[in-house]
């Protein structure tokens, strides 16, 4: 099965998400085949739909000077950052090619990170049965949160390879206060290529989910999209 492919670089989160809407709309009609955006954000801090307001733990004021936008989503979790040296990860999937079964679905989505850690860097790396993630000992170093209508997926998943994890400091990561985040340059103790990790995350997702990838580029991506991109997303800012 074909997987298109985009590779971007930093994008805004309000752009990148009407980019998942349309795409999801385009899918669920059959019009496109699945696809996979890979890119990177600006500092952004995102709740879903389980989310408890109380987990972003700094002030608006610090937030706004530290230049972080805040939106409530349609993925479900609790409250995630995104930002720089973060590789995020959105596949559009019809899951009616998959065998329709979400849990499977968000396991391989772990696995496609585990395999990328484990056989590219040496990392051990493990789940957490009651947390969807990927674990370093007790430190969070991939979140995946998704949201799927009529079985076609929109987000996924945010794998930190030069993250600033400071910037976790302003919330309690999807809500859990008892462990902490990592990232590779935290574990391999300098920046890691980040356009290499891009390149792994499409090898091991191919393999994962069985799929021929076919990289498009933007123009292409855009065409894809069609004359509907620019509408309006269902991401609200939070006030504040």
């Amino acid at each position: 099965m074909r997987l298109l492919v985009s590779l971007m670089d930093r994008i805004d989160y309000r752009e990148a998400l009407g980019m998942q809407e349309r795409l999801l709309k385009l899918r669920q009609k059959n019009v496109i085949e699945d696809v996979l955006l890979i890119l990177e954000h600006n500092p952004v801090l995102t709740l879903g739909l389980g989310a408890k307001e109380d987990n972003i733990i700094a002030s608006a004021e610090i937030l706004r000077k530290q230049g972080i936008d805040v939106y409530n989503i349609n993925r479900g979790g609790d409250v995630t950052y995104h930002g720089p040296g973060q590789v995020v990860g959105y596949p559009i999937l019809d899951l009616t090619g998959y065998g329709k079964d979400v849990r499977d679905y968000v396991t391989k989505l772990e696995e496609v990170i585990i395999r990328l850690l484990e056989q590219d860097y040496g990392i051990k790396t493990r789940r957490i049965p009651e947390y969807r993630g990927v674990w370093v000992g007790n430190e969070k170093i991939a979140a995946i949160g998704c949201a799927i209508k009529k079985w076609v997926t929109m987000h996924g998943f945010a794998l930190n390879v030069n993250t600033q994890l400071e910037h976790f400091r302003y919330i309690t990561p999807c809500g859990i206060t008892d462990k902490g985040v990592t990232s590779l340059e935290k574990i391999k103790g300098c920046p890691q290529d980040i356009h290499k990790v891009k390149k792994s995350i499409i090898h091991y997702f191919a393999e994962v989910f069985d799929n021929e990838p076919i990289i498009i580029n933007r123009q292409e991506l855009d065409e894809l999209i069609g004359d509907e991109r620019h509408e309006e997303s269902e991401a609200g800012m939070a006030e504040g």
